[in-house]
């Protein structure tokens, strides 16, 4: 003889699995996300070197690209010039100024106060000259020095947009890197849910296939919801209200995920 349950289990069996997933220990699905750092020139050239290939790992300071330079070598050779021929002028005219001002102090005051002011103008003139070749200098240098880029910090190598030869337009990112302190978990909670969930509370991240959980930090709560219904706050519409919660993730563990990932996530 057959016993079939009543529908007063089915209740108390429905009621249990739902105090269960209103725990702490509830799972919530998520991806891995990484901020992608793009490395870009602020100024336009053919792509004369490129240093690093997609994949590699890169240490800060190290060479990513350079562009062709030869127009801001050749600018940066004269305003040296300029500024060597500037400064030698400021020389003369200080020493003219300084030996004709102890003339003119002199107690038989040799030259005249309108010679002593002319060597006064014209060592202000080149004092001038100086700064303005120093100015155009520092630009110059500053062209010749932003045709190369360097990593801003220790990454690894996403992607490469240009090969070697191609035309880069100013601003256009050349390498696009992922630094691991970028690396971060992106879950969805439930409105109900948010309450227990505050910035700098810990949770557990464990992806398909990894030998263990990993450990990460809650760090960014959306103020806002991902879908909001479409007339009024029902009880019923109340459940398809999810909020953005983002946790970053240690550097000790980032080489182990990969942005896209699917990840569960509980809290802790």
């Amino acid at each position: 003889m057959k016993i079939f349950p009543s529908p007063i289990c089915f209740a108390l069996a429905a009621a249990l699995l739902g105090g269960c997933a209103k725990n702490s220990s509830a799972v919530y699905q998520g991806y891995i996300e990484g901020e992608y750092v793009y490395v870009a020139a602020p100024l336009g050239g053919a792509l004369n070197h490129l240093a690093v290939a997609r994949g590699d790992a890169v240490k800060k300071g190290q060479l990513l690209f350079e562009l062709e330079r030869q127009s801001e070598a050749a600018a940066l050779t004269v305003a040296e010039k300029n500024l060597a021929q500037a400064n030698a002028s400021l020389t003369l005219s200080e020493s003219t100024f300084q030996r004709r001002k102890e003339l003119r102090n002199s107690p038989s005051a040799v030259i005249s106060a309108e010679e002593l002011d002319k060597a006064r103008s014209q060592r202000d003139a080149d004092t001038a000259q100086v700064a303005s070749q120093q100015a155009a200098l520092d630009k110059a240098k500053w062209s010749f020095d932003k045709k190369q880029q360097f990593a801003p910090a220790d990454a690894q190598v996403h992607d490469t947009l240009y090969r070697q030869g191609e035309w880069v337009a100013a601003g256009n990112p050349v390498v696009v890197l992922l630094p691991p302190e970028n690396l971060k978990v992106r879950f969805f909670v439930p409105q109900e849910v948010l309450p227990q969930i505050k910035v700098g509370q810990p949770v557990s991240i464990q992806c398909d296939g990894a030998p263990r959980a990993i450990k990460a930090v809650v760090n960014y709560i959306s103020t806002q919801v991902e879908y909001t219904p479409p007339v009024i706050y029902s009880r019923e519409t109340r459940a398809n209200l999810v909020f953005m919660i983002e946790a970053k993730i240690p550097l000790a563990d980032a080489a182990d995920v990969r942005p896209g990932q699917p990840a569960d996530v509980s809290l802790n």
